[in-house]
């Protein structure tokens, strides 16, 4: 498994908008990708699940994926993760 943890720059948080943009993201790797805030897992693949942990600007996330391409998704989340998003 591989792991990073990520804090959000993005000054409004993660929403529906960037959840979006998390969750189509992580569909592109064949790996089980998961995010982890606030002692809540879920699967970043769901746009819903994503949303549901109304992640805060300066919070930490918790990037973590198993499979073919674990190390690819991790890294491409966590980059995305580290920047603000266009919205």
């Amino acid at each position: 498994m591989i792991k990073q943890v990520v804090t959000i720059v993005n000054p409004t948080g993660i929403h529906a908008r960037p959840a979006a943009h998390i969750a189509k993201l992580a569909a592109q790797f064949d790996a089980a990708i998961k995010l982890a805030y606030k002692g809540k897992e879920i699967d970043a693949k769901s746009i819903i699940g994503v949303m549901s942990l109304a992640a805060q600007a300066g919070e930490e996330l918790l990037v973590s994926a198993e499979g073919n391409q674990a190390e690819a998704a991790v890294n491409a989340l966590a980059n995305l993760l580290s920047k603000p998003f266009t919205e």
